[in-house]
């Protein structure tokens, strides 16, 4: 509506122009030197109202994108004007201005809505540009830096010389570790960096967390679990013992004295060998089962050397392959590239994986058509890995976080150490092993090697 006024305005007072031109310029044919003369001023003072009404109309254009670029919104353009077309162009800049402000006023809500969630936030969290200036830090992390407020990195050196060393060399998707250490106490941190871009900025996300706390809780969870499967284990073992124990007992003691041998029947004396050879047997288990503790302690430092990864998943194969039953199970290794090599202790991972590639090869051992590969490769950070992958029925997600405690198993048979051991086996290696399994689908046990 404020634009078509506006329109009809500037075509009449554009009419009114050419027709005073078009007098001007009839007077001066004939010569009528004082109507042409009234002409002119006419022309002049149309010209000058004209440009007065269009710079009236941009001024208020410019004076509104001024206040919204200093964000003022008071600005209020008058609506009770004479002339239509301001009177409607000022009534709907004052309706922009409004539903700009309404906006403008949702977003600081949403922002102190996010600021308060980053200043509550349990981990430390900072952002700074390239040239060192720290343009948010949470209180989280001044009170892990112990140090406040945080302007600049080079404030860190105040903290920790090492410390700033690491945030003045950060890289993107970079992960660091460092011990903070104070007069009262040591900090582990755990260090992330993200790129961020900004109103054209570029900036780097760190995220600091103290993984103190979180180790001991982990530490705690998973002596828990090692004592629920020792305490289960040895009860197993101990309880048949003691019924066995108990009933010899009955046979060679009534009413609190000791049978006479002519008393004792042949049958309580089998029975008795019986009992012995069962207790025999439950003590050389237990025997084992110590041994098999003692072995998971004592895990050799790995001697290193190179190795093709080729050569290694070949002599896998070869292991293997005589485990296969005809037409049931597929074995299949693969390495990329060919040429690709490991720092390793070729003894311990060849150890690793074969009681891998066993498990696997049980696991689809009754399904048909039932496959288990191989494979060794570098991820997307540039980090070697191998892979063993079966299409079995997968470890349930109930047990998941059980498979790699000591003594824990879900089979008939075996110790329960052996995913242990390979567990133990890759971080000696400096790398560790990771399960992810879709039940009937797919399980991949994968170590990374650092």
């Amino acid at each position: 509506m404020a634009s078509r006024n506006f329109y009809i305005q500037l075509i009449v007072r554009v009419v009114f122009l050419a027709l005073t031109a078009t007098a001007m310029a009839f007077s001066l044919a004939y010569q009528w030197y004082f109507t042409m003369g009234l002409c002119a001023l006419a022309l002049i003072i149309q010209v000058f109202s004209l440009i007065t009404f269009i710079n009236s109309t941009n001024r208020k254009i410019a004076y509104f994108f001024d206040a919204i670029k200093n964000e003022d919104f008071t600005l209020r353009f008058p609506e009770g004007v004479t002339i239509e077309s301001f009177k409607e162009l000022n009534r709907s800049l004052n309706r922009v201005n409004g539903l700009i402000h309404e906006v403008h006023l949702q977003l600081q809500i949403r922002e102190q809505y996010y600021q308060e969630i980053l200043k509550q936030a349990s981990i430390g969290i900072m952002t700074f540009n390239s040239k060192g200036h720290i343009l948010f830090a949470n209180p989280t992390l001044e009170q892990l830096l112990d140090y406040t407020p945080l302007n600049h990195i080079k404030q860190l050196k105040q903290v920790d010389e090492k410390l700033y060393e690491i945030f003045r060399d950060f890289k993107p998707f970079q992960r660091k570790l460092f011990q903070l250490a104070n007069e009262r106490e040591q900090t582990q941190l755990a260090l992330k960096s993200s790129p961020l871009k900004l109103d054209g900025q570029e900036l780097l996300l760190v995220v600091a967390q103290d993984i103190h706390k979180e180790l001991d809780e982990k530490e705690t969870e998973s002596w828990v679990r090692l004592i629920r499967v020792l305490t289960h284990e040895i009860m197993n073992t101990i309880t048949p013992i003691t019924s066995i124990s108990d009933s010899i007992i009955k046979y060679y003691r009534k009413g609190g004295k000791i049978t006479p041998l002519e008393e004792l029947e042949e049958s309580q004396i089998k029975n008795t060998l019986k009992g012995l050879e069962v207790i025999k047997e439950q003590g050389g288990d237990l025997m084992d089962f110590v041994q098999s503790y003692r072995s998971l302690l004592h895990v050799p430092d790995p001697n290193k050397s190179i190795v093709k990864g080729k050569a290694l998943l070949e002599k896998i194969d070869v292991l293997m392959s005589a485990r296969l039953t005809e037409g049931r199970r597929e074995f299949k290794t693969a390495c990329s590239p060919a040429n690709l090599e490991f720092y390793i202790d070729e003894k311990q991972i060849s150890q690793v994986l074969i009681n891998l590639a066993k498990n696997a090869l049980q696991s689809v051992e009754s399904i048909e058509n039932g496959r288990v590969l191989i494979v060794a490769g570098t991820d997307e950070n540039g980090s070697k890995f191998i892979d063993v992958t079966d299409n079995g029925p997968g470890i349930p997600p109930e047990v998941m976080d059980e498979i790699f405690v000591p003594f824990f198993t879900t089979k008939s048979e075996g110790t329960g150490i052996g995913l242990s051991l390979s567990k133990r086996v890759m971080q000696l290696h400096g790398g560790n092993i990771q399960v992810r399994s879709i039940p009937h689908q797919e399980t991949v046990f994968r170590l990374t090697f650092a």
